[in-house]
């Protein structure tokens, strides 16, 4: 049985879905309870001679893929979370200090992320003025950066954008749109200044 059809079956069965949750994550602190973290490694895909330092929060339930390519780094105190879509993350790429990745988000391979980034694809919900936010839900939308791209220190990458290869997103940029490949992208939110 596959991931997808395991999926069907539990939208079907809202209180299946509502027990078997609970029984991975933490309600209040939004995360995978400790045994399920214990075994992490036998459902996470690491690359031959990947790293994740020891001060990395993996918030990866077993209900999504995380997947780490061959000699990419995650390092210390970043926090990595796909409970709400898949986390892939290419082959020789870094990810920095103190980052952010929620998911669905694809990183491509020779990828630097420099310190202080956040990339999600998750956004509350608030459009019903009825209704507290924290009752109306998340919605998310893939984030992609291809291959061979080097986002500079406390940049915010926002969910649907796409950054083509070859880029460089500048230091505190926030990227709300697409960049084109072999782009320089800079500002609030971030424009293209330059055309490598």
């Amino acid at each position: 049985m596959d991931n997808e059809s395991v999926r069907q079956k539990f939208k079907g069965n809202p209180k299946l879905k509502k027990f078997v949750d609970w029984l991975i994550m933490n309600q209040v602190e939004t995360r995978p309870r400790w045994y399920v973290r214990m075994v992490a490694s036998l459902y996470q895909h690491r690359g031959r001679h990947s790293v994740i330092h020891r001060s990395v929060r993996m918030d990866t339930p077993p209900y999504r893929k995380f997947q780490l390519g061959d000699y990419s780094v995650i390092e210390s105190f970043a926090c990595i979370n796909n409970a709400v879509g898949d986390v892939i993350i290419g082959d020789h790429t870094r990810v920095g200090l103190h980052n952010t990745i929620i998911g669905p988000v694809t990183i491509g391979s020779h990828v630097n992320l420099a310190q202080g980034i956040t990339v999600t694809a998750l956004n509350h919900n608030f459009a019903d003025s009825e209704k507290r936010i924290d009752e109306q839900g998340v919605s998310t939308t893939p984030v992609v950066i291809e291959d061979d791209v080097w986002i500079g220190a406390n940049a915010v990458v926002l969910p649907g954008v796409r950054i083509g290869n070859h880029s460089v997103i500048a230091a505190g940029a926030v990227v709300t749109k697409d960049v084109p490949p072999h782009s320089i992208v800079a500002g609030v939110p971030a424009k293209v200044i330059k055309k490598i």
